[in-house]
């Protein structure tokens, strides 16, 4: 309670900008580089599919660790740990800068992917820490920003530096602001000892519940909807509603400033009724989907639906993270790598899904995965919040009697 206190104190929203900045440069470097794998490809001689690889394995490594690393390191000094992936990262993209050797490059990718989970739940964590339980939805919130922005402003920001100067420079970008956040972490973030260290029995048996068995596939077919067919919005812009990519492009940044909208709109909407949000929020994607499926050839109508799949997206990002994170209080650092596992593990069978429809039926019908994901989510939500509805019934009672 003591440190609680002495981050509202001493940081307030100059904390969750910092976090959110932090997140942003990490997601950044994650995701920058989807858009400029021919580059990579051509400045390494090889293949784009193994220029891939620079996205994929990073993909992997974070999914793995992700339940995994946040428990290690949870009963470590939070600010020493920021500062080590943050440094991780920044010496990674330094190396990334100089090398010309595609396997170093690898590496130099591997290594910091490892300290993602752990800053990424950290930062969710110590967010919702800095204010009250009831403002906590809405610190996390901003730190989702972070996330979008990462994936919607760092993709074209690093597609443009790379085209236009090199990769060399591209790679600097990520180094500048990850470093940046480095330093403002030392100079501005409080330390922050873990007074009462959770053991990684106690950590580990948030698992035995439930309610965090519902919220986790919950949100592995949730973010499964989303992101498989969000893997294909390209291809389903080009086959289906036939525009030029220079409309492509446009459409996925009004996608993801939309995105960036739902996520501050979530604090809102968790701080006045969590339930009601959890509950609406598939019903509302599974009706946009299919308005994505009926109105596919007309891009004036693609435009709405997919401006509003945006909102409802970022919506949906921070109802996730709520649903795993609310089932396990006890243990915040571990359930936010449950989050990050549960949203990788989706966005993986979700692609695949997605891509057999694909192959078997045509880039149209794509949109039945996601509606396939969303008709079974919406049982799973229904079950979390029934369990939750009926334990809060027998505490009622209890305390009644």
């Amino acid at each position: 309670m003591e440190q609680k206190n002495k981050l509202k104190l001493n940081s307030g929203g100059l904390l969750v900008f910092i976090l959110t900045v932090g997140v942003f440069g990490i997601i950044n470097t994650e995701m920058g580089v989807v858009g400029i794998l021919p580059l990579i490809a051509t400045t390494f001689n090889v293949s784009v599919p193994q220029a891939g690889w620079t996205v994929s394995v990073f993909a992997l490594v974070v999914a793995a660790s992700a339940p995994a690393t946040p428990l290690l390191f949870s009963g470590i000094n939070r600010k020493k740990v920021m500062l080590l992936a943050l440094g991780l990262f920044t010496i990674s993209n330094v190396i990334s800068m100089f090398t010309s050797n595609f396997t170093v490059l690898l590496i130099a990718r591997i290594l910091p992917a490892f300290l993602h989970p752990v800053y990424v739940s950290m930062a969710f964590t110590v967010a919702a820490a800095s204010v009250s339980k009831e403002q906590a939805p809405k610190a996390v919130s901003k730190v989702f920003v972070g996330v979008s922005a990462g994936m919607v402003l760092g993709v074209p920001v690093t597609s443009f530096i790379a085209s236009e100067v090199s990769f060399s420079m591209a790679m600097l970008f990520f180094t500048v602001v990850n470093a940046l956040v480095f330093v403002a972490t030392i100079l501005f973030i409080p330390s922050m000892p873990v007074k009462e260290k959770v053991s990684y029995g106690a950590q580990l048996s948030v698992l035995k519940k439930t309610t965090m068995w519902y919220s986790i596939i919950a949100v592995t077919l949730i973010n499964g909807a989303m992101f498989g067919f969000f893997s294909y919005m390209s291809d389903y812009l080009k086959k289906v509603t036939e525009v030029s990519y220079n409309v492509i492009s446009a459409v996925l940044l009004v996608y993801g400033l939309a995105n960036i909208v739902g996520n501050v709109m979530a604090g809102k909407l968790l701080s006045i009724n969590a339930r009601r949000s959890i509950i609406l929020m598939p019903f509302a994607l599974l009706v946009s989907y299919i308005c994505l499926f009926i109105v596919g050839e007309w891009i004036g109508a693609m435009v709405i639906v997919i401006l509003i799949l945006g909102v409802l997206a970022g919506i949906a990002s921070n109802n996730m993270q709520y649903m795993i994170t609310d089932a396990a209080p006890e243990a915040p650092d571990f359930a936010n790598g449950m989050f990050l596992t549960s949203a990788n593990l989706g966005t993986t069978i979700g692609t695949g899904i997605c891509g057999t429809f694909i192959t078997e039926m045509g880039t149209r019908y794509s949109v039945f995965g996601s509606l396939l994901f969303l008709i079974a989510s919406i049982v799973f939500v229904y079950l979390r919040v029934r369990v939750v509805h009926i334990r809060k019934q027998v505490n009622i009672n209890i305390v009644t009697e």
